[in-house]
């Protein structure tokens, strides 16, 4: 009998063993931890520095109506302030609503002349005069120029990793110029911004 009632005080008292236990080097471990990250935060300030914002407003004339590479054009806008930028992103933005951005092969030409092909059966001129359209006083490429604007997209997010895009190898930057004319613009002419933002080299 007095085993069990033995076993039976030490699990009711062990509870408060523990705690009081716990409660006695609360203070300790506190004050480890707390000395453990202010030493983190000062080596990671001597680390990394505060974020760099850099914007370029470029302009860039699409030669004629379809999908055009202009990842040099970007590169050379950006030269001098990306390369001291160690990590971060780059957003291009064209200010336009009937052409648009977007990523993809950089290598053969079929692929943007496919593109442009693709584009053309997704949004046809012929919606101007089937009645599908209502927006047809700026021409037949006009409403289906702002219907591909929309679904490829007018921005592009690239992260940027030592001092360069990071495209993939067969990556490189399009813009899709929706128009015969460029819009009220006339000819081809589009403005693009390139913000880029990142911890310095």
């Amino acid at each position: 009998m007095l085993p069990r009632l033995s076993l039976i005080t030490l699990l009711i008292l062990l509870p408060a063993v523990v705690t009081a236990f716990l409660l006695q080097n609360s203070n300790t471990c506190i004050a480890q931890f707390s000395k453990a990250s202010l030493y983190s935060a000062a080596n990671s300030n001597q680390v990394m520095s505060a974020p760099r914002w850099f914007q370029k407003n470029i302009s860039v004339t699409a030669p004629s109506r379809g999908c055009h590479l202009i990842t040099p054009d970007i590169n050379k806008a950006i030269k001098g302030e990306i390369a001291t930028v160690k990590i971060g992103m780059a957003n291009i933005f064209v200010q336009h609503t009937s052409c648009s951005l977007t990523i993809n092969e950089n290598a053969d030409p079929d692929v943007r002349r496919d593109m442009e092909v693709a584009l053309n059966k997704i949004a046809p001129a012929s919606w101007n005069h089937d009645g599908t359209f209502k927006h047809t006083m700026e021409g037949d490429d006009d409403m289906p120029g702002h219907l591909k604007s929309s679904l490829m997209g007018v921005s592009l997010n690239i992260p940027i990793s030592d001092g360069r895009l990071a495209l993939g190898t067969w990556q490189g930057i399009y813009l899709n110029e929706h128009r015969d004319q460029g819009g009220w613009g006339g000819g081809h002419t589009r403005r693009i911004v390139i913000t880029l933002q990142g911890q310095s080299q």
